[in-house]
């Protein structure tokens, strides 16, 4: 039976999370030796007792392969935080979601993604003012995240989808239960362009406890978080809270000092983050010419064989320079310059103190 399954059955438990299952698979060396763990042996991991009683109550009412089968037959794919396909970003955040469940295609492309978000209630300026930004990151091939939420979320999709651009959308439900249910067309617009994503399991149903911790999960996507009208109460800023805790910029867009849809933007201004007067100064900070960049050194130069060597011996876990050196046994001259050049192609990335990981995408561009 596919692995995938016991990340599936403990992300069914509620109170399971980041965490708690990284504790489990410590403790269990993998996560079907915990699943099948008996009652006495969960509690010396640590979980509470009625944890551990939630769990054995769960592994007798549900039959975890019929339950892979129905995800599967439905489209859903599963990718853990120990799969290649499971986003770079979002990966580098504190405590993320050990389970992702998607219905479209996640695409190396979304490592450059920006978030839009903002209230329900929206005026004509912030309607303007999201369609505008939205396409003009879908021309620039940035993917745009949000929540598809009434209100600018929606309108953030719909303008990247009509521009022919990726979106994302991240659901605080299943995502068999989009929510709301006017927007299924919508979704289903998105998942050919991009995807619809959750980290609750396929048949959860939108409670409203479960929309502020999907919010880290948008930013956490995301490069750079836009808010573009909000309320004093306005759940987009606990989604420019999370970016702030993540290390992403936040974006706000001016309004009237008087116009409740713009009070907490304004505020969020006066708090540090950076007015949005034109998204050309957001594609300035992206440095978005990368990503061409990127994409014609790729065409033009593929990897010679000095750099698949090193480009192999990394992952997403980081490895220093030494050690690469001493593992590919090529003098380390040549391998910082291999360095240079797989940075500059855009497939592998020093995240500090001479360590560097591999961005994974499809092999076919790098053929010699």
């Amino acid at each position: 039976m596919d692995s995938r399954v016991y990340w599936v059955g403990f992300s069914l438990v509620k109170g399971i999370g980041s965490v708690r299952m990284q504790a489990l698979e410590d403790f269990y060396g993998d996560l079907e030796r915990a699943w099948n763990a008996h009652y006495d042996s969960l509690l010396e991991t640590g979980l509470p007792a009625k944890l551990c009683e939630r769990i054995v109550q769960l592994r007798k009412q549900v039959d975890l392969e019929k339950y892979w089968d129905k995800i599967i037959a439905q489209g859903i794919q599963v990718i853990t935080r120990e799969d290649e396909l499971y986003p770079r970003l979002l990966k580098e955040i504190n405590q993320p979601p050990p389970v992702l469940y998607v219905k479209g295609e996640l695409s190396l492309e979304d490592e450059w993604a920006v978030a839009i978000v903002g209230t329900r209630k929206l005026t004509h300026y912030g309607r303007q003012a999201t369609e505008e930004f939205s396409r003009q990151l879908a021309d620039h091939h940035i993917t745009v995240v949000s929540g598809l939420a009434r209100g600018i979320d929606a309108i953030a999709h719909k303008a990247a989808v009509e521009a022919g651009g990726r979106t994302i959308a991240v659901l605080g439900s299943g995502v068999d239960r989009i929510y709301p249910a006017e927007h299924k067309p919508l979704a289903d617009k998105i998942m050919v362009s991009g995807a619809v994503i959750s980290d609750y399991a396929p048949g959860t149903s939108p409670e409203s406890s479960n929309f502020p911790p999907r919010n880290r999960i948008i930013s956490g996507l995301s490069r750079a978080v836009i808010v573009i009208e909000a309320g004093e109460k306005s759940g987009a800023l606990i989604t420019a809270e999370f970016a702030s805790d993540q290390g992403r910029d936040v974006y706000a867009l001016p309004g009237q000092i008087f116009s409740l849809q713009s009070k907490g933007t304004n505020r969020l201004i006066q708090n540090g983050a950076k007015p949005l007067l034109d998204i050309r100064d957001l594609l300035l900070d992206l440095q978005v010419e990368l990503i061409q960049e990127h994409k014609q050194m790729r065409m033009t130069y593929p990897l010679d064989l000095f750099e698949q060597k090193v480009l192999g011996l990394l992952s997403d876990q980081p490895l220093h320079v030494d050690e690469i050196t001493q593992l590919s046994e090529m003098p380390i001259s040549q391998v910082s310059a291999c360095l240079s050049m797989l940075e500059l192609k855009g497939v592998t990335r020093q995240v500090g103190g001479m360590k560097y990981i591999a961005i994974k995408e499809e092999r076919g561009d790098y053929n010699t």
